[in-house]
């Protein structure tokens, strides 16, 4: 959009700010609108892009020095009753308007409504679509350039994945910093650190720090969401009769369960709040029961384990099984 308009734009009230604003709030004020107009956020939203357009060409006059004076002044002017007329209107017309302005350029006689305005701000058009240095880095509509993001590794044992730490990393730099690792990190997750990668070329965002964890395995725990399981072998006599066992916490001291008589393999027993604990919630401790079979008898073990097939029930426990796979 070419700087004649000028005269009929106030891009202090574009950007929501005073005449007298200082250059940092200047830029404060346009980045906080940049975050909810830019293009990448609205979506193809017509009137949201042509609003940022609009602030993005207030932004570059005001941002720059020489122009914002120029541009004062020609909003003065127009304050004071003096318009553009059409030539030949009257001695309110291009000449007369523009004769206080760029003298040692000559006279505007001859010269249309680009060449005019030529005059101001060298370097301040906006037929590029790229502001330069001048505007403190921004590029064209999109604003500022965000710094680049810096990847990071980390592994971490089970338990310390489920119950958070704060652990030291060495950055590109050689310098070590500090990451929160938060209670119930899962293998696999990335962990980012606002503000914490690549500085901005051009005073925009500083990038993040992406950090991707790998969780050891656990010999005795799974993790299932929230919950931690663990499988807990019985004997046959105990799963038959019944017993009082004990199951063995993450970190913590075990806790005692009640196996109800003729608990069969694979049933879960749950231990209330005693799984990871999170800022989103606690999750339990489930204990599957598995019947351990021996794997050598002596002699008597034998004997006995006879004269108890004698005496067992002669159903089938495979029937009902049997059955359905013929259906």
């Amino acid at each position: 959009m070419a700087s004649q308009d000028w005269f009929d734009k106030d891009f202090y009230k574009v950007l929501g700010v005073s005449k007298d604003v200082s250059e940092a709030d200047l830029k404060k004020a346009y980045r906080k609108l940049a975050r909810t107009y830019h293009p990448d956020s609205t979506q193809g939203d017509p009137a949201k892009e042509a609003k940022f357009k609009e602030m993005s060409e207030a932004y570059a006059v005001l941002s720059d020095k020489a122009q914002r004076e120029e541009y004062d002044q020609i909003r003065a002017m127009g304050a004071g009753g003096a318009r553009f007329q059409a030539p030949g209107a009257g001695a309110g017309g291009f000449e007369d308007v523009f004769s206080r302005f760029g003298q040692s350029r000559g006279s505007a006689q001859s010269a249309d409504f680009d060449d005019l305005f030529s005059m101001f701000g060298q370097g301040g058009g906006f037929g590029s679509g790229r502001f330069g240095q001048s505007t403190g880095g921004f590029r064209g509509y999109g604003g500022p350039q965000r710094g680049a993001d810096v990847t990071a590794r980390t592994t971490l044992d089970f338990q310390t994945a489920v119950k958070g730490e704060t652990i030291t990393l060495a950055g590109e730099d050689g310098k070590p910093f500090k990451v929160k690792i938060p209670a119930g990190v899962s293998d696999g997750q990335k962990i980012r650190l606002r503000g914490r990668g690549r500085p901005s070329p051009d005073g925009g965002e500083a990038g993040d720090v992406v950090v991707s964890v790998t969780v050891r395995p656990h010999p005795v725990f799974t993790r299932d969401g929230l919950n931690l399981r663990v499988t807990v072998p019985v004997t046959f006599t105990e799963a038959a009769l019944g017993a009082t066992i004990e199951v063995p916490t993450l970190g913590g001291d075990p806790v005692k369960l009640r196996v109800a008589p003729g608990t069969p393999s694979g049933r879960v027993l749950r231990v209330k709040g005693r799984g990871v604990h999170t800022a989103k919630g606690t999750g339990d401790l489930l204990a599957e029961v598995q019947v351990a079979v021996p794997a050598h008898l002596d002699d008597q073990a034998k004997e006995a384990l006879e004269r108890f097939h004698e005496l067992e029930p002669k159903e089938n426990p495979r029937a009902d099984l049997m059955a359905k796979a013929r259906e």
